[in-house]
């Protein structure tokens, strides 16, 4: 990587707790934005994704939006991250899996509780929605894989200082959750 490397993140379908995991690193957040130059991420609010040399990805892969995000970062960065648990195994949104996704529109926007106008929306400025959410590693050939519900700050400090500085990837015990 370069003098400042360029780092993009991206929150596909999931909560954005591993953003806000992220920002929990507090003042350490300084010494990041000395050290790399962010692209692409909510912290910048940039929305065209260039050349990045890390690519962090959270959440899993739900919509045809999120396809096409998720392969343009896998495009574009040379090295792509999976963060949190949506991300590497689906999480939270991937429970509607046991369902079929007719009957997760039907129950959603047509039998749900306070459903006022039973339809399902077929607006072409939403997505449409995958039969079934994935973890991003089933899209793309992702690098590394960082566990967690969201990952502790201190977890995602050690990822990327030991990333950003060559060193191998060795993240205490005590750091690792896969809940």
């Amino acid at each position: 990587m370069g003098d400042r490397p360029r780092i993009a993140t991206a929150s596909l379908a999931g909560c954005f707790g591993c953003h806000m995991s992220l920002l929990d690193i507090d003042e350490r957040i300084l010494d990041l934005v000395e050290r790399v130059e962010f692209d692409r991420t909510p912290f910048t609010d940039v929305k065209i994704l260039g050349e990045c040399d890390v690519g962090i990805i959270e959440g899993g892969v739900a919509n045809a939006e999120n396809v096409e995000v998720l392969r343009e970062f896998r495009e574009r960065c040379k090295v792509l991250v999976a963060v949190g648990a949506c991300a590497i195994d689906g999480g939270i949104p991937a429970m509607r899996n046991q369902f079929g996704l007719k009957e997760c529109l039907q129950e959603s926007y047509v039998d749900g509780i306070g459903v006022e106008t039973p339809h399902v929306p077929d607006d072409p400025e939403i997505p449409l929605l995958l039969n079934k959410v994935h973890p991003i590693h089933e899209v793309v050939k992702i690098d590394y894989f960082l566990p967690g519900c969201p990952p502790s700050a201190d977890a995602i400090w050690t990822f990327l200082d030991e990333l950003l500085t060559g060193r191998p990837i060795e993240l205490p015990y005590t750091q690792i959750r896969y809940d």
